[in-house]
């Protein structure tokens, strides 16, 4: 762990950005990543992860990491469709029909099977699947994904019928698609004894995992046994590279086909892409805020809490961390999305009068904070120009800055006091609002935000078809999220990616990987 601090100084804001950007530079610097034995193989796509595998078990994944990961050695019953639009299409379902508001028939196709001798996937290896998921029993931190689910009933061999309590439209765009989809052997898990941890037990998709060196790189290799349609790649390695920076490196000295790239580095690819390569550059649904735990005895004070809302400076932290290239978000949904906002109640712009004013009327005096963030040089950028601002009305921060494995266990972490945090999204504002409700306080809800109406309108906004009533909804939840004092938004950032020439990427609308569809150019 590194700390930084920063002296209380009057500086204009142009000399600051100047300051902070070359600060930045040294504060992170770039990780090692592996020399690739198969360099001259043909065969072997190569891509960055912005994380380590997490486990093997969907049901305690921790998002796109571990996702990149699944997705391949696992079948869902849709999958999200590449492209420039939202949609999906089928994957283990030969047919599946919503056939009213709370009811879904499928059928699974019957050349799928699992690995190490667990037989052919059947409509209970569904409903094992999906209900294990919002077991109570099982802990998962992605139950919110499948909302309202009730039971599967199994009409057939591989024919079943998925029961929603209550009409759920993030069903197609979230539970099915994601990592809730996720199919998993039952018999496999039982023998396992119900759960399993970083190796996997049964594999039923394109891909197997061949091998695992933790921060160092993932191997999936064509499973042989596949009966669709097969994989482009006999192999693929994913590189965890916490930093976009590092990843460019790698990338311009041949050892990745693909990665995200910094904003502050679009510019430079929009002119040429090093090896041929090309930029694409995709709209993003992430949002990237300031959360500050209200459980803490630091934070207990919402006049406090407001000081620091207004006394950050927004469009300070898109010039120096993003370079002008992302705009500022108005909350946690993004334009273009159901609930996005048009303004948020604290305005981008610092206001360091009314901020001053806040602190005052707190009481509180001498006032030193903890920032805890991720090691990427963007996320250091950020946190300088936190610093600054803040010491401008006299509040002292001491920034933790975390590697990867260590920023992601924060929700144990008893004196996580603010944070700097970035969340993945789909296009559902449902999967926005689920990781900020009560019952996530202490798992993905780092801030310990407790709200009631907050929680009504989380499950009750997810049964409305109705878009402008969805819309008003999502909009208030956000002014609630606000209102609470725990929450600066920052950014939703943008996708800028970069491929070699040799790879035709298969991308959701949002640039993130859907590497079973990767081609060969």
């Amino acid at each position: 762990m590194m700390k930084m601090t920063w002296m209380r100084t009057q500086m204009d804001r142009r000399n600051f950005l100047r300051g902070a950007t070359a600060l930045s530079a040294a504060a992170t610097l770039p990780m090692k990543w592996p020399k690739s034995a198969q360099a001259a193989d043909g065969d072997t796509l190569r891509v960055r992860s912005y994380g380590d595998q997490s486990t093997m078990d969907p049901a305690y994944s921790l998002g796109v990491f571990d996702e990149d990961v699944h997705a391949n050695v696992y079948n869902k019953l849709i999958q999200y469709k590449p492209g420039s639009e939202w949609g999906w299409q089928l994957d283990a379902a030969a047919m599946i029909e919503q056939v009213d508001p709370t009811h879904v028939k499928f059928a699974l196709r019957d050349d799928i099977g699992f690995t190490n001798g667990f037989g052919a996937m059947t409509a209970e290896d569904v409903k094992f699947s999906l209900e294990r998921y919002v077991d109570d029993a099982t802990e998962s931190p992605n139950k919110p994904d499948l909302g309202p689910l009730s039971h599967v009933e199994v009409t057939g061999e591989r024919e079943g019928v998925i029961v929603l309590k209550d009409p759920f439209a993030p069903l197609w765009s979230i539970a099915l698609p994601y990592i809730t989809g996720n199919i998993i052997s039952k018999k496999a898990i039982e023998a396992a004894g119900g759960r399993f941890g970083t190796d996997p037990v049964a594999e039923s998709g394109p891909y197997l995992r061949a091998s695992w060196n933790p921060k160092e790189k993932i191997v999936l290799k064509r499973n042989p046994d596949w009966k669709g349609e097969a994989a482009a790649w006999e192999n693929i390695e994913i590189l965890p590279i916490d930093d976009e920076n590092t990843a460019e490196i790698a990338f311009e000295a041949g050892e990745l086909d693909l990665t995200r790239v910094s904003l502050g580095s679009v510019e430079r690819y929009r002119g040429e892409v090093p090896n041929n390569g090309t930029l694409i550059e995709n709209p993003s649904l992430f949002y990237v805020w300031l959360g500050m735990n209200l459980d803490h005895p630091k934070l207990q004070n919402k006049k406090l809490r407001q000081a620091i809302q207004h006394a950050i400076d927004i469009p300070s932290i898109m010039q120096a961390a993003y370079f002008g290239a992302a705009e500022p978000s108005t909350g946690i949904i993004a334009p273009g999305l159901v609930g996005n906002r048009a303004k948020s109640l604290v305005p981008p712009q610092a206001n360091f009068e009314k901020a001053a004013a806040l602190l005052k009327e707190s009481g509180e005096t001498n006032v030193t904070l903890s920032l805890d963030i991720l090691n990427k040089t963007t996320y250091v950028t950020m946190a300088q120009v936190i610093q600054a601002t803040l010491a401008q009305i006299g509040i002292t921060v001491e920034v933790n800055v975390l590697e990867s494995g260590a920023f992601w266990a924060s929700a144990e972490n008893k004196d996580l006091q603010m944070m700097l945090n970035r969340f993945s999204m789909t296009p559902d504002p449902y999967y926005a609002t689920a990781w900020f409700t009560t019952e996530q306080a202490g798992i993905w809800n780092w801030e310990r935000f407790k709200n009631e109406e907050f929680d009504k309108i989380h499950v009750e906004a997810s049964k409305i078809t109705d878009n402008d009533k969805r819309a008003a909804m999502y909009e208030r939840a956000q002014d609630l999220m606000e209102e609470s004092g725990a929450y600066r938004f920052i950014t939703h950032e943008a996708t800028p990616v970069i491929h070699s020439s040799r790879v035709i990427p298969a991308l959701r609308p949002d640039g993130l990987n859907l590497l079973r569809y990767f081609g060969k150019a």
